[in-house]
């Protein structure tokens, strides 16, 4: 019965997306023999819902990639038009069409979110989530480029030290994706917000928890639902976020602030062409934009991480070896420091392949701003597209025997421009992509210096629901092993 009530809520919210947010077409079509405008090839699946009822039942089953590979193979191997979330919606497949996307950034296409979900990340000043993102690129790459975070690599070592102290050892078995999660964001917090008090960082992990798992389900808003609980989350996660800029702004005008140049310290001071500082409201969203970005990728690629290296021995013996040699060649209690990452070279290609294989995010949309001709076919204005990030990352055309974990391909220089997008391109790429290497280096180094591990459940998968995710929070095994 649950099943089939949020079957016919799916329906009924389908139906009104369909309706209410079903674009305009930019060409008048009294005439269309006239025109003689081809659009890309595909089909729109069933009325009102087209395929996103498909595209989920695929990636709940790991297999978003067979989804567009399927029609990549019956349309075209560039793109292919199908409806999603209400939408006429275009999938780009290729390098070319990433690199076209990328290229057009606020000229042919701008970003773009469901009308739910828009409206749900937008601050009390009517700026939406995908505006935040970038009005807070400024104090993020101020913060993640190379050059400045080379102060905090020992910073990350001594917090990644203590994690795993203090939730991983003297246990037999773990649950990894709920333990990185832990991590990603209490790290983030310290380094963002300059707070370690477990308390503070607890409720804000629950309520961005709550925000990350339980919105993207179905967009009904009723009481006791997943949606309106999480859409309580944020309005608390607002109130909390609020107090902690209230607070760091007393410290600015008492001239108390945090030896600790963080992110928020960084939003704060800045000020616009006037003088003027950033609104409060402002603020939170920014931070809040930064916090989800910081949480859910990075612990959901830990997890693949760990998961390849208890399938790939070989693999794992060839990291090990390298981060022993790094190990073995500092005292007891040193920390890393940036140099002994940037040794790190073998096991960043691993990372690579990883998120070759596994990208935590299938790709963002954009909106045609105008109608637009991409290798003969016309997108009219007012359409969706979505880079496809599993399309290129899965092309044998790009990857020799897509499917085979080989991270020597990162080695050889070959990787074609814009085939490996996972932190996307463009004016809108990821600017935490250095912050997350770090992070990602720094724990494989802690994890795989301290033990082996064993997949509890062999068959489990990681699958998409909607966000990547162990289907049972991927239980392992541990094996201390002897420093």
């Amino acid at each position: 019965m649950e099943l089939i009530f949020l079957t016919i809520l799916l329906l009924v919210t389908l139906f009104y997306l369909y309706y209410v947010s079903k674009p305009k077409p930019s060409i008048e079509n009294n005439n269309a023999a006239d025109q003689k405008l081809q659009l890309p090839p595909g089909g729109s699946g069933w009325p009102f819902v087209g395929e996103t009822m498909e595209y989920h039942k695929m990636a709940k089953r790991g297999l978003i990639d067979q989804f567009i590979s399927d029609r990549m193979r019956k349309y075209s191997s560039k793109l292919f038009k199908t409806s999603y979330l209400g939408q006429n919606m275009v999938f780009l497949c290729s390098a070319e069409g990433n690199k076209f996307l990328f290229s057009n950034e606020n000229k042919l296409v701008k970003p773009w979110l469901p009308g739910f979900v828009e409206k749900f990340f937008t601050n009390p000043d009517k700026k939406s989530l995908s505006q935040e993102f970038m009005s807070s690129r400024k104090a993020s790459i101020m913060f993640t480029e190379p050059m400045s975070l080379k102060n905090y690599v020992g910073i990350v070592d001594a917090a990644t030290k203590q994690h795993l102290h203090k939730y991983w050892d003297f246990k037999q078995e773990v649950k990894v994706h709920s333990l990185a999660k832990k991590f990603t964001f209490e790290l983030a917090c310290q380094l963002m917000l300059n707070i370690q008090d477990p308390e503070t960082t607890d409720e804000l992990e629950k309520l961005t928890d709550c925000i990350m798992t339980e919105f993207f389900v179905l967009p009904i808003i009723i009481p006791g639902t997943k949606c309106h609980r999480a859409i309580t989350a944020m309005k608390e996660l607002r109130q909390k976020l609020g107090a902690i800029v209230n607070q760091r702004k007393n410290e600015v005008m008492e001239k108390r602030m945090p030896e600790f140049k963080d992110i928020l310290s960084l939003l704060v001071l800045e000020k616009d062409k006037n003088g003027e500082g950033k609104p409060e409201s402002v603020i939170v969203m920014n931070l809040i934009a930064l916090l989800l970005g910081a949480y859910d990728n990075p612990s959901i690629t830990m997890v693949s991480i760990l998961k390849y290296l208890a399938e790939l021995p070989h693999v794992y013996e060839e990291v090990r070896r390298e981060q022993m040699e790094i190990a073995n060649s500092k005292g007891a209690e040193e920390l890393l420091t940036f140099e002994d990452t940037k040794k790190m070279k073998y096991t960043w290609n691993v990372i690579c392949e990883v998120l070759r294989l596994e990208p935590p995010n299938s790709g963002t949309f954009r909106e045609a701003l105008t109608d637009i001709s991409f290798d003969g076919y016309v997108i009219p204005k007012g359409w969706k597209l979505h880079w496809a990030v599993h399309a290129s990352h899965k092309n044998p055309e790009y990857f020799k025997d897509p499917e085979k974990f080989d991270p020597s391909r990162f080695e050889r220089n070959e990787i074609v421009p814009f085939s490996y997008v996972p932190f996307g391109g463009g004016p809108r790429i990821c600017p935490g992509k250095e912050y997350a290497r770090l992070q990602l280096l720094v724990f494989v180094h802690n994890m795989i210096n301290k033990f082996r591990w064993e997949k509890v459940l062999p068959d489990e998968k990681l699958i998409r629901s909607p966000n990547l995710k162990p289907e049972k929070g991927f239980p392992i095994r541990l094996y201390p092993l002897e420093l």
